[in-house]
């Protein structure tokens, strides 16, 4: 049987689900963002279902119980391994990607999309590609070109704009920013 959780996010996520399953004593199989196999030959009883949504609330999470909302988790946690995860850049473009991976036309995961967000599902991934940006350019581990190539955009001068447009910064000025706090913050301590 298979649960659906919203809002995992990280391997923390993964870990929390699974320790709070296991304290009910429920066993798990594969945990992966947005669900987790747990072995049970019948459903979970209401009390400990109950008691596991309580207990995973807490941190922000949330048992997915339509099929709405479980098609809408599957395609963020697509868009989150696309950025995340994808160590080679695909030579799928974004939307036969998302329609591969999912096996639905991508019209329709659009469609269903917009209409349960109330956005795009672009814009949800030009978002999680920024925060992505971020966080590496923070990391200092790639360059800027590294970064774009690792997110899948077509150059650097791509990425910049697009940096630019959604945070007002370059990233080149984005860093030194970044880099001007720290160096503040280490003075004043």
């Amino acid at each position: 049987m298979k649960l659906f959780i919203r809002n995992m996010a990280c391997d923390c996520c993964k870990v929390l689900v699974k320790d709070e399953l296991e304290k009910l004593g429920i066993k798990t199989g594969q945990v992966e963002l947005g669900e987790v196999e747990v072995d049970v030959k019948e459903n979970i009883p209401d009390k400990k279902q109950q008691q596991f949504s309580e207990a995973i609330k807490k941190a922000g999470l949330e048992v997915i119980e339509t099929r709405e909302g479980i098609l809408l988790e599957k395609i963020k946690r697509q868009i989150h391994e696309y950025v995340y995860n994808s160590k080679e850049k695909s030579h799928l473009n974004f939307s036969a990607y998302l329609s591969k991976q999912l096996n639905y036309d991508y019209a329709y995961l659009s469609n269903f999309f917009s209409e349960i967000q109330a956005s795009t599902i672009e814009k949800y991934l030009i978002a999680l590609k920024i925060d992505r940006v971020k966080e590496l350019i923070v990391l200092k581990e790639l360059t800027l070109t590294e970064i774009a190539y690792k997110l899948h955009y077509s150059s650097l001068a791509h990425l910049s704009n697009q940096f630019k447009k959604v945070t007002g910064l370059s990233p080149s000025h984005f860093k030194k920013l970044k880099e001007r706090r720290i160096a503040f913050s280490k003075q004043s301590h």
